[in-house]
């Protein structure tokens, strides 16, 4: 991947760092490193980025530099790819599989089954995912294919340009058709995965709208303003509505055996091509099913 800029306005700009961080947004860590590894060009010459720049100049930072990636084991696995570019790899994850290796999962993770596919490929890369689900979360997960896309995509999120939403079904009936859960979370004491709303945690807020009413849930939409560790789920046990089979939150279910939620759709910027891009992940049967079992 090249990003590439002509300079039309000299008195814009007047050297090539600011052009850099103005045109493209790099970060001083990732400027250093493209400097160390000489992938800056002025004119099809590699230089220096405090050099001046003048009116017609042609930048280009190449970003095809290989990088280690041994620190995850490769392992075969079936991606379910739901869109691949030149600067990610979108997948729709099954619940069941946590994205990142752990002493518990340390060759059966997301990440494992995407470094088998970046070998595979001949893609010599660090395994980078944009966003995280819970492993029991079914639905998109973006890998970023070098660093400047991971940069860009979490800059989006952290601007609320990065729209996330979410089918979930919770336990009972809403109040509101609408509304917005404005809760802050914080890791609950004595336990290293549990999350509980305090009002000394991080700020965190949930929209919800409410898509199908049945007998005994509510199937609901969500849209994560903030991106806090299990923050759907803490919010809606928070107001008396678990996610049906959240057993951390909530209750165990006869009708599906994980949290039901799934991270159906996501809408970004693409960092090169500047297109909207809008990507769905059908939802799954356990999910699907629920629909029709739980009139029995």
């Amino acid at each position: 991947m090249v990003l590439k800029y002509i300079v039309t306005n000299c008195s814009k700009y007047k050297t090539l760092k600011e052009v850099l961080k103005a045109q493209f947004g790099i970060s001083d860590r990732l400027l250093l490193k493209l400097k160390k590894l000489q992938k800056i060009y002025l004119n099809n010459n590699t230089t220096y980025i405090n050099h001046f720049v003048k009116l017609g100049d042609v930048i280009k930072c190449y970003l095809d530099y290989s990088e280690d990636n041994s620190n995850i084991i490769s392992t075969q696995m079936q991606l379910d790819i739901l869109y691949e570019d030149e600067a990610f790899l979108i997948l729709n994850k099954p619940a069941g599989i946590p994205v990142h290796p752990s002493m518990e999962h340390y060759t059966d993770s997301l990440s494992n089954g995407v470094k088998f596919y970046f070998d595979k490929i001949n893609l010599k890369k660090k395994i980078r995912p944009v966003n995280r689900i819970d492993k029991d979360t079914s639905g998109i997960v973006i890998f970023a294919k070098n660093e400047y896309v991971q940069e860009c995509l979490i800059k989006q999120m952290k601007f609320n340009n990065f729209i996330k939403k979410y089918i979930a079904v919770v336990e009972g009936h809403l109040d509101n058709k609408n509304g917005v859960i404005n809760a802050p979370i914080s890791r609950k004491a004595g336990s290293i995965i549990e999350r509980q709303v305090s009002k000394n945690g991080d700020f965190a807020i949930t929209h919800y709208s409410v898509l199908n009413s049945l007998s005994k849930f509510d199937i609901i939409e969500c849209i994560l303003e903030t991106g806090r560790t299990h923050q759907i789920r803490v919010h809606f046990s928070y107001i008396g509505h678990p996610l049906l089979g959240d057993t951390l939150y909530g209750n165990v279910s006869t009708y599906i055996n994980r949290q039901a939620l799934h991270s159906y759709k996501v809408k970004f910027i693409h960092p090169i091509s500047k297109k909207s891009l809008e990507f769905i992940a059908p939802i799954p049967n356990d999910i699907k099913n629920l629909f029709c079992n739980e009139k029995r």
